[in-house]
């Protein structure tokens, strides 16, 4: 396995390299890019070179009290709009994000680490996404139902439920983003967005092409800040009536709980377990080929990625070295490189959730794990391949 890591230095930490990252992180409320109303920030972080990329603001009450009362008023305009007037600007908005293609990739890889041409394929899926969820807004169809009584007709009619607040995960800054923004649009919904502050500029600049789309002012709202007081402030509002996450299973539960107060309907999407079963029967080179690519895709950081493999004991040698082979011969480094296969992990945290995977001692490894001391703590550098491990 293969290393590409730039050298972390003093001006980078200290954000002279701001200049390279192509987006200004700003909150969106009513319309208007702004900043946070008491000035708090955090810094936004390069995860492959520890670069100060730039500042994230942080909402205030006030501030989210003003993103709710937008929010509101945005979605009372745009419930009443067509179907084919909503879908005439969502359409638009993808033509913008798949022209903005490689500026929104490259600022996505910059703030999640994952390599260029997984951010380019990504970004084009936002811009999928938005025509798909437009077109199906065109098919809300309603329904008729045999009434029990005579001269009766009895119709069901789909509406918007109302505003909604969203909070998507930065493992997919693109498509976690879209699928909370489009879908919300696309049903005649209004909505306030808090993508993650790890990668907050992959969806402004998503935001950015739909506010020159033409979206009315307060459909759409970008907040950013301390994830629990931000989603708490939000949910215990009356104003929205939906609650959307892209997240782990503790946090859905404790936003279903928030969220159950005021008895908001809540769509989550948590934590994912995939484990992988090969049978003796298998084309062991193709199943090699595509495991090894889902298990690193990200640097593994996808939800569907394999956690485990059973594999049959007629094949077991044969697979244990062809993936270790794989993995070894996989460049990691970052992901601005396009000869890079694999980037960072997202932070440290990452690195020792990985560490607790292996509960038992494995009993032989094919491949060993290192981490380069002092710099890049974020990057795992060689691929673990345990075998016999819990």
């Amino acid at each position: 396995m293969t290393c590409n890591l730039p050298a972390a230095s003093a001006d980078r930490r200290a954000g002279k390299g701001q200049d390279m990252y192509p987006e200004t992180i700003e909150l969106l409320i009513d319309g208007v890019w702004c900043q946070g109303s008491d000035g708090k920030s955090e810094t936004l972080i390069n995860p492959a070179s520890e670069e100060a990329l730039a500042t994230v603001p942080h909402a205030t009450e006030a501030d989210l009290d003003r993103a709710l009362a937008a929010s509101l008023k945005g979605f009372r305009l745009w419930k009443t709009m067509t179907a084919m007037q909503r879908w005439a600007i969502m359409d638009k908005a993808a033509d913008l994000i798949e022209q903005r293609k490689d500026t929104i990739a490259r600022i996505l890889t910059m703030e999640n680490g994952k390599a260029l041409a997984e951010a380019t394929s990504e970004v084009q899926f936002a811009a999928d996404a938005t025509r798909w969820y437009a077109e199906e807004g065109k098919r809300a169809y309603g329904r008729i139902v045999p009434a029990r009584l005579p001269g009766v007709r009895q119709m069901v009619f789909k509406e918007p439920v109302g505003p909604v607040v969203a909070f998507a995960a930065w493992n997919f800054p693109a498509s976690n983003v879209i699928r909370k923004i489009s879908g919300a649009l696309g049903a005649g919904c209004s909505i306030i967005l808090k993508p993650a502050e790890e990668t907050p500029g992959t969806a402004v600049a998503i935001a950015r092409c739909f506010q020159e789309a033409g979206l009315p002012t307060g459909v759409l709202n970008i907040v950013f800040g301390e994830p629990a007081k931000v989603s708490s402030y939000l949910i215990a509002s009356p104003i929205p009536k939906k609650v959307s996450l892209t997240g782990s299973t503790a946090v859905g539960k404790l936003l279903q709980k928030q969220a159950a107060e005021t008895l908001k309907r809540s769509t989550m999407e948590l934590g994912g377990h995939a484990p992988v079963i090969v049978y003796e029967d298998a084309d062991l080179d193709k199943t090699l080929d595509t495991v090894v690519a889902f298990k690193f895709r990200n640097a593994g950081q996808v939800c569907t990625s394999p956690t485990r493999f059973y594999v049959h004991e007629a094949v077991y040698d044969r697979f244990i070295d062809g993936f270790a082979s794989r993995a070894q011969k996989l460049k990691i480094g970052d992901g601005l490189d396009t000869s890079v296969q694999m980037g960072p992990m997202i932070a440290p945290r990452r690195l020792d959730a990985m560490d607790g995977f292996s509960v038992m001692p494995p009993r032989r490894a094919r491949a060993s794990s290192r981490r380069q001391p002092d710099r890049q703590q974020r990057l795992l550098l060689r691929a673990d391949i345990a075998e016999g491990c819990a």
